[in-house]
């Protein structure tokens, strides 16, 4: 929005700009934010190179090719190699640089800018090993239609006449009590929680609750509340 004013000699809205940013990305923690604050710097410098340019120092603007040849002078660029070795590639302009040259620049400029360390492996780098291949289980074929169809209903009907047994035998033990209390003491109710509840066990009591109700169900007990409002069972 202020691309004018920034690029304007005369201004310092640009400097301003990242003074502020500066003091911002001292607060930074979250990646996002980060994110950001690299985003602006590629605009800041987008806006610095076109300011550059535009500058003149005694008639003399900035020259972009000059200021590189500059840096690679600084880095130790030697041409005398590649004048020697390539003399039939004339007008191709090359060098060679040092294997410390990139690194050289680096620690002349990272006192100017604030980055965070470089990654490094303590034990090296991790070598990735192709996967070890799956054996393959071979699945067993299944049987035919009609075997399944003859063999589920059977198992099916199996199970359901085990629980079906199991219920009736429980709910006549159940009333086996009922009715022997009753027979015994016919003018006292039992407490409904006394009767079913198991404290050692959530699932048992369930199980009482249900084999109770098909007592009550079919008329062979009532259940009803005392004068506390609790749930009882008395004689029908």
């Amino acid at each position: 929005e202020n691309r004018e004013d920034m690029l304007n000699s005369k201004s310092n809205k640009l400097t301003e700009a990242l003074e502020e940013a500066n003091k911002l990305f001292s607060g930074v923690s979250c990646a996002r934010e980060a994110a950001l604050d690299a985003q602006f710097l590629v605009l800041a410098s987008n806006l610095g190179k076109e300011k550059a340019n535009e500058l003149h120092s005694e008639m003399t603007a900035f020259d972009s090719p000059a200021f590189a040849e500059d840096l690679l002078t600084f880095m130790g660029l030697n041409r005398i190699e590649v004048e020697e070795s390539d003399s039939d590639n004339e007008g191709i302009s090359g060098g060679y640089l040092p294997s410390n040259a990139w690194h050289k620049l680096g620690a002349e400029t990272e006192k100017y800018f604030r980055r965070a360390p470089s990654f490094h492996y303590m034990l090296g780098s991790f070598k990735s090993d192709p996967p070890v291949p799956r054996q393959r289980i071979e699945r067993q074929k299944k049987a035919t239609g009609r075997e399944e169809k003859r063999a589920m209903p059977a198992q099916l009907k199996k199970m359901e006449e085990s629980h079906q047994e199991a219920t009736e035998k429980e709910v006549e033990r159940i009333l086996g009590l009922l009715q022997t209390h009753f027979k015994n003491d016919p003018d006292i109710p039992i407490s409904f929680f006394d009767l079913v509840i198991d404290p050692n066990s959530f699932a048992r009591t369930v199980e009482n609750i249900f084999h109770v109700s098909f007592i009550i169900r079919d008329g062979f007990a009532r259940l009803k509340l005392d004068e506390d409002k609790l749930p009882i069972i008395g004689k029908i």
